[in-house]
């Protein structure tokens, strides 16, 4: 891995079996709970909450160097591998839920569930998950951020035709909006990252910020918007309990689609670390302010779902990659020796 490539991998906290932003999360439901932003105090959440995802995507496209994309682009049949697990192989299982409904899910929940299945995939977890079990990084990182531009035009795309009316705010306007909002920011950080580029690299602690912060916001807009409309009357303890294990299930088939697929596609090792990452997780930074876009007053109900996958994701991926970076490499088995001596 060269120095360059390895700036862009964002440092990974050590595990814990309860992440404080998880608590973080949790935190900004119950303040949307007790204080909900509702009259003017909603326009300015909502304005700081599209202002703070632009921002976000604008440092994404800073940040992705040029050569690194056009470099990804080699590995084009391992970039269609995690496409095709993002959205073929997810909305599929995410359909085959229906058959939940009404005994373990609500129609609402189901469709919560099958927006998650439509979302890209993610970037910062993806890159670092793939860098701590010592994967093909760059190919994570061009996976990550192929998908999510990808995923600007496809998730509006699918939400309308396999949610129906579920995805009632669709239209012309609503993939507009969902353009302007993440892929101009994009464009426009990857037009001036020969500028600015370096200082982001350099403080990329910056972009954590910004990717949580902005998360937080969305959240508390959504739930906010949920709140005053009054819909929290329609989840129950027993459903959220049936939408967890529903949603480990979906986590464990993709996780073992993504590793198994892959070896069986003819990847090695590396490339099969960077597919399993990129090709079984979503993205809440995305996720967030499409369903915004798509479910109005509805989207904290939707975003349910993308919330507690995003969370488990997160906790049994750092699992799984911690024990890949055990795993003797192919050269240090050869050799005779054990993957720290290797690495000395």
């Amino acid at each position: 891995m060269n120095r360059r490539t390895s700036r862009l991998i964002p440092k990974l906290p050590s595990w814990l079996p309860v992440d404080p932003y998880i608590l973080a999360l949790i935190g900004t439901v119950v303040l949307a709970a007790l204080l909900p932003a509702s009259g003017a105090a909603a326009d300015v959440a909502g304005g700081a909450s599209t202002g703070a995802v632009a921002l976000l995507f604008f440092l994404y496209g800073a940040r992705l160097s040029t050569r690194d994309a056009l470099d990804g682009l080699k590995h084009w049949r391992l970039h269609l591998t995690v496409l095709a697990c993002t959205f073929i192989a997810f909305p599929v299982l995410g359909l085959a839920s229906r058959g939940l409904v009404p005994y373990v899910l609500t129609p609402q929940l189901q469709e919560g569930l099958l927006f998650l299945c439509l979302v890209p995939s993610t970037i910062q977890s993806s890159i670092a998950f793939t860098s701590m079990a010592r994967g093909n990084v760059p190919a994570a990182i061009c996976a990550g951020s192929f998908s999510s531009l990808a995923g600007i035009l496809l998730t509006p795309l699918l939400a309308a035709l396999l949610l129906g009316g579920g995805a009632a705010g669709f239209s012309a306007d609503s993939l507009v909006k969902i353009v302007l909002q993440l892929l101009v920011p994009f464009l426009a950080g990857q037009l001036l990252r020969r500028w600015i580029g370096g200082f982001i690299t350099r403080h990329r602690k910056v972009l954590g910020l910004v990717d949580r912060g902005s998360i937080l916001l969305v959240v508390y807009t959504a739930f906010s918007a949920g709140m005053v409309a009054g819909i929290w009357h329609q989840v129950t303890p027993l459903r959220l309990g049936a939408l967890l294990a529903a949603e480990a299930v979906l986590l464990a088939l993709m996780l073992a689609l993504s590793w198994y697929g892959a070896k069986r596609l003819g990847f090695g090792r590396e490339d099969r670390i960077a597919i399993q990452f990129a090709g079984s997780k979503k993205s809440l930074a995305a996720g967030l302010p499409m369903a915004s876009v798509l479910f109005g007053a509805h989207a904290s109900l939707a975003v349910l779902p993308l919330m507690l996958f995003h969370q488990m994701q997160l906790m049994v991926c750092a699992v799984i990659a911690k024990r890949r970076s055990r795993d003797p490499l192919p050269e240090d088995a050869l050799a005779g020796r054990a993957p720290a001596e290797a690495l000395n």
